[in-house]
């Protein structure tokens, strides 16, 4: 696996965290949205079950394009398929509101 990779995993750290953390604490509209997202990749030939591609050994299934977790990736919604099979819906500014108005609100 190329150092590209990990400086690019490294740059989306905040999409990476989002996934986990949408991955802990389910929403019904993130999951519905996930399992949307995870259908098209399905369809791809970049989906690798296997992990031979993933940036992190054991999170299988990943895409073999950027090495992410399917897991964490469909769950960010900041996150888009690096092949522009599904959008993100958010860009990274909007969600950083949403996080804080989130946060205002506990």
């Amino acid at each position: 696996m190329g150092l590209s990779k990990y400086l690019k995993a490294f740059k989306n750290s905040k999409q990476i965290l989002e996934g986990i953390k949408n991955n802990i604490f389910k929403q019904e509209h993130i999951e519905a949205e996930a399992e949307a997202r995870f259908d098209i990749c399905k369809q791809c030939t970049a989906l690798d079950r296997e992990g031979l591609h993933c940036l992190m050994s054991g999170t299988e299934p990943c895409c073999a394009e950027c090495g992410c977790s399917l897991e964490l990736k469909t769950r960010s919604l900041s996150s888009e398929c690096p092949r522009g099979k599904w959008p993100a819906i958010m860009s990274e500014d909007e969600e950083d509101l949403l996080i804080e108005k989130l946060n205002d609100g506990e």
